[in-house]
């Protein structure tokens, strides 16, 4: 019987999601037995500073990479918003199972909801995309950083650094969080690209493992996930820029792709709505739509210049 080496941030929703892989995995087969390796990384590190600053794309990936590259692990779990658009030579995402949901929540001290806040109200966030978003529906409210685990945050918001936090509503769902929140609408508040996804990561040329993986793919979330991904691989977007898309399937099957860029102080907001049926085609159209209503200044004054190589 293989044993599968499994690599894993330590953290518990790293650690939650890793363990319900397997396990599904688990009952898709017997002849399998599987083990967690614990890597911590760049992202995990740095705890003091906004992931925007910290520079660099992949910041809870690279070195989960280096470890599948250099075979001391098999397959990671990761969150699909944390996965850079390109990945390294010899790797590919193997699996994405059906996807959790993808939107954003908000939280506040008084268990109210975001009309409650009072003008200069303090909302802790770690994401520049949620932070422009929020700015954009609310100028009167002070967004200040906020990193750490969920617990961490939430932790945060009881003691009164925070008159409020957002977070995603995946990460609350699959580690039993019940703290009292307030979805917010796709139209108010965009997801980020993969949000709510989960990418399995894997050595391209492991074919055995790729098998296994492939019984836990979800197909529509593979493919609006795709498409996702290919409107941010075109706006060669990270972390650093604040960049959000969702894409669904609609009645008639087609896919229906939101994307949107905006600017730090949510002053500036491009968005587009694209229907098509070749995912990484229908990404790639919505971004061009987004870079010629001028997305591409806001990304290149972000330092992600969207024709760069």
């Amino acid at each position: 019987m293989r044993t599968i080496q499994v690599g894993s941030r330590k953290s518990k929703l790293a650690l939650v999601q890793s363990e319900q892989v397997i396990h599904n995995l688990s009952d898709k087969s017997d002849q399998f037995a599987f083990a967690i390796r614990h890597i911590v990384t760049k992202g995990d590190r740095i705890l003091n500073v906004t992931l925007s600053k910290v520079g660099g794309k992949g910041l809870f990936v690279k070195e989960i990479e280096r470890a599948l590259l250099d075979g001391a692990i098999d397959f990671a779990v990761h969150s699909m918003k944390d996965m850079p658009a390109e990945l390294p030579r010899g790797l590919e995402i193997a699996s994405i199972p059906m996807r959790e949901d993808a939107c954003d929540v908000l939280l506040t001290r008084s268990g109210d909801g975001l009309d409650s806040l009072e003008p200069g109200a303090i909302v802790g966030t770690s994401s520049l995309r949620r932070g422009a978003q929020l700015l954009s529906l609310r100028p009167d409210l002070n967004v200040q950083p906020l990193r750490g685990n969920v617990d961490t945050r939430i932790g945060r918001l009881k003691s009164g650094d925070f008159d409020a936090i957002i977070l995603a509503a995946a990460g609350m769902k699959r580690l039993g969080v019940h703290e009292k929140n307030h979805p917010l609408a796709f139209d108010e508040m965009l997801p980020a690209v993969g949000q709510g996804a989960l990418a399995i990561e894997c050595r391209s040329s492991d074919e055995e493992l790729k098998a296994l993986l492939q019984t836990i793919n979800d197909p529509d979330t593979e493919i609006t996930v795709r498409a996702e991904r290919a409107l941010l691989t075109r706006l060669n977007g990270s972390c650093q820029v604040p960049i959000a898309a969702l894409c669904k399937r609609r009645a008639d099957t087609k896919l229906e792709l939101t994307g949107l860029v905006a600017s730090v102080d949510g002053k500036e907001v491009f968005k587009t709505c694209r229907v098509g049926e070749d995912p990484e085609k229908l990404g790639t159209e919505a971004a061009e739509a987004l870079l010629h209503q001028g997305a591409g200044t806001v990304l290149k004054q972000l330092g992600s210049d969207p024709n760069a190589g």
